[in-house]
């Protein structure tokens, strides 16, 4: 009799074996000719060579099943075991679901533009993301980041953005680094909050398979496999947006996304952000979408304050 030991490295073992290992029953139903032990982070079976090459090759897909959809019940169990074996594989954005997120939550892209984003990134290796608050610039980011990770289509997820203001005085703040950064990158740690499950995510970020960094941190780093986010990069200079662009490894998908409404430069700082559109408008392999009041999915009230504001711009010119 063969041994076979599965290490559990890409899925929580108590995801897998179920609640007091019902989903391990489930295995040992359809797989009766096996001896199937679930202890720890392994799993083990024993039994004939091309019983187990069956048994793994299963087990795979339903750890697919399991980190694409965030769950895994009897149903689909028994589905993927008595399939043919080969994974349904419809038109890649069909059903318009970026990532299955935390608790059932389907990620879509919700507007024109933002299922633009959707497809300029499938064609392109870098995105500029332009437009006001509340337009879903940043969420419909990390979403496609997440669905990359998830395909392994990169290894790692890279979110980055200046914090604080452009000099990035983190100084004068109370705590260690990790405390002093957290409250400017909340808005990529809720959005990643709504799409991975908490044990999960905070496992990433342990690994560093997903990190979260000042946009000083990326200096001298050369980003290979990864997905990166720049957000709020209207407030980068000149050198801070050369320095990330060229950061850029092989693999890798860049998204920028600003507001060049909301800069917080010095009046006389020219904003990287604006500098970088004009300069790389005919680079091909760079995209650009514009986002704007139309894409507004925040309260309705939003729409109408930046309406409001426009109008005052426009009036003081």
């Amino acid at each position: 009799m063969n041994e076979r030991i599965i290490e559990l490295t890409e899925i929580n073992p108590s995801d897998l074996f179920g609640t007091q290992n019902a989903n391990v029953d489930i295995l040992r139903k359809y797989y009766p000719k096996l001896k199937i032990i679930a202890r720890g982070n392994n799993l083990k079976a024993y039994g004939e060579p091309n019983i187990l090459d069956e048994f793994e090759k299963r087990l795979e897909m339903l750890i697919k099943y399991f980190n694409r959809y965030n769950k895994l019940d009897e149903n689909s169990i028994e589905r993927i075991l008595t399939s043919n074996g080969k994974e349904h594989k419809s038109s890649k954005y069909a059903d318009g679901v970026l990532v299955h997120g935390v608790s059932g939550k389907l990620i879509k892209a919700q507007t024109e533009n933002q299922r633009k984003m959707v497809e300029l990134m499938d064609k392109n290796d870098m995105l500029f993301a332009i437009g006001p608050a509340g337009t879903g610039k940043t969420y419909t980011a990390v979403a496609l980041a997440v669905k990359a990770l998830k395909e392994k289509e990169v290894r790692r997820i890279i979110l980055t953005r200046p914090a604080v203001e452009s000099g990035e005085n983190l100084g004068f703040l109370p705590g260690d680094l990790k405390e002093k950064l957290d409250p400017y990158m909340q808005p990529l740690y809720d959005a990643l909050r709504d799409m991975i499950p908490f044990e999960k995510l905070d496992s990433y970020i342990e690994k560093g398979i997903i990190q979260i960094a000042p946009l000083a941190f990326m200096r001298g780093r050369t980003l290979d496999n990864a997905f990166v986010i720049l957000d709020e990069a209207q407030n980068t200079t000149h050198n801070q947006m050369k320095m990330f662009l060229t950061r850029m490894g092989r693999s890798a998908k860049f998204i920028i996304n600003g507001d060049p409404g909301q800069i917080d430069l010095p009046r006389r700082q020219i904003s990287g952000l604006k500098e970088a559109m004009l300069t790389l408008k005919e680079v091909k392999g760079i995209a650009f979408v514009y986002l704007d009041d139309k894409d507004i999915i925040r309260h309705r009230l939003v729409k109408e304050i930046i309406s409001a504001y426009k109008s005052l711009e426009v009036g003081n010119e």
